[in-house]
């Protein structure tokens, strides 16, 4: 009899992982936390420590026809350092691994460190390892992060509790539109070679994408406000499809107003240019890495004249589903459509 064939795409990236993981038993003490959240989390006395680790590759998460070698390793180190921000931590240290077609000369690999070194400083990470080896299919990334946390802050995507307030830091959607442009500046080079890309009146979402921050500076000034998130998650995958996983986490669902999305007068513009609803770029976009996250609703007061810090909605109960209420106060279901890996 054959042996049924399973698609990936069948079961996505987040089902993948929770079935490799079935089975899976915690054999050492001090793991708190394994998978399922942005970091794992061990006990280290004082502090727990968490570790996080991502992979990038050309083709799939970038392109080097418009990518600079240096934004590419700023980047890499950025989104690793974004998953420590979003269990309410501090990064330490970064390794990071490379592999290497024969395409790249040292000067390239020079440029990348440039941008990790750049990615060092901003975010005080120390580079203490990693590995290089040799690639037959474009340039591999993996980076793997380490920080640590306050016990008594460590923050889950498994602890929202109904009619807390949602939170979303920044704006959204900026990332996602800003890769529009590019593909389509790089259509037009492939078919002119003499044509110049036209990016200075994009230089805001083209830089979310190329470039994108940690959001490292609202977990200090959380904790300046004393407010702990009962639940956070950074914004990868887009914002529905973030949300949902603080919704199956913590078994609630969720209620998100068009209306308070906030979105960049940039996204505004450029997305009238390409046809699409500013709206669905802020929720199904992806790759923004704002924190979202949950407070009670006793901490209003302490964020609500916060600039950065944008009150999105709220959680309900798992009863009620989730929900998108539209400018014109209709609600109707909120449905994630945001990157999919498989």
């Amino acid at each position: 009899m054959e042996k049924k064939r399973t698609e990936i795409s069948e079961l996505g990236e987040f089902g993948l992982i929770e079935r490799l993981a079935e089975g899976l038993k915690i054999k050492n003490e001090g793991i708190i936390k394994g998978i399922g959240d942005d970091a794992a989390v061990y006990d280290v006395g004082d502090k727990y420590l968490l570790t996080s680790s991502d992979m990038l590759l050309e083709g799939v998460h970038f392109d080097l026809s418009y990518m600079p070698l240096q934004h590419l390793g700023y980047k890499a180190i950025a989104v690793n350092v974004s998953d420590i921000a979003a269990m309410n931590g501090t990064p330490l240290q970064i390794t990071v691994n490379l592999g290497l077609s024969n395409r790249f000369s040292v000067e390239a690999v020079e440029a990348i460190y440039g941008g990790i070194r750049a990615a060092c400083d901003e975010y005080k990470v120390d580079l203490v390892g990693g590995d290089t080896t040799s690639s037959h299919s474009g340039l591999v990334m993996s980076v793997t992060v380490l920080g640590t946390v306050e016990k008594e802050l460590i923050t889950y995507r498994n602890g929202a509790r109904k009619n807390n307030i949602l939170c979303v830091t920044g704006d959204l959607g900026a990332a996602y539109i800003g890769l529009q442009v590019l593909e389509r500046e790089k259509q037009e080079f492939m078919a002119n070679a003499e044509m110049q890309p036209q990016l200075e009146k994009y230089d805001y979402i083209v830089g979310c994408q190329l470039r994108p921050k940690a959001r490292m500076d609202i977990i200090y000034e959380l904790r300046d406000l004393n407010v702990k998130p009962t639940s956070m998650i950074d914004v990868s995958d887009g914002l529905a499809s973030d949300s949902f996983h603080l919704c199956r986490q913590s078994n609630l669902g969720v209620a998100i107003y068009e209306n308070k999305l906030p979105i960049d007068k940039q996204v505004y513009e450029t997305a009238a240019e390409f046809s699409i609803d500013p709206g669905a770029c802020a929720l199904n976009g992806g790759e923004d890495y704002e924190l979202l996250f949950t407070i009670p609703q006793d901490d209003f007061e302490k964020i609500k004249n916060h600039p950065d810090i944008h009150t999105i909605g709220y959680m309900q109960s798992a009863s009620k589903g989730k929900s998108y209420v539209t400018g014109n106060q209709d609600v109707v279901e909120l449905k994630a459509q945001g990157w999919r890996h498989f």
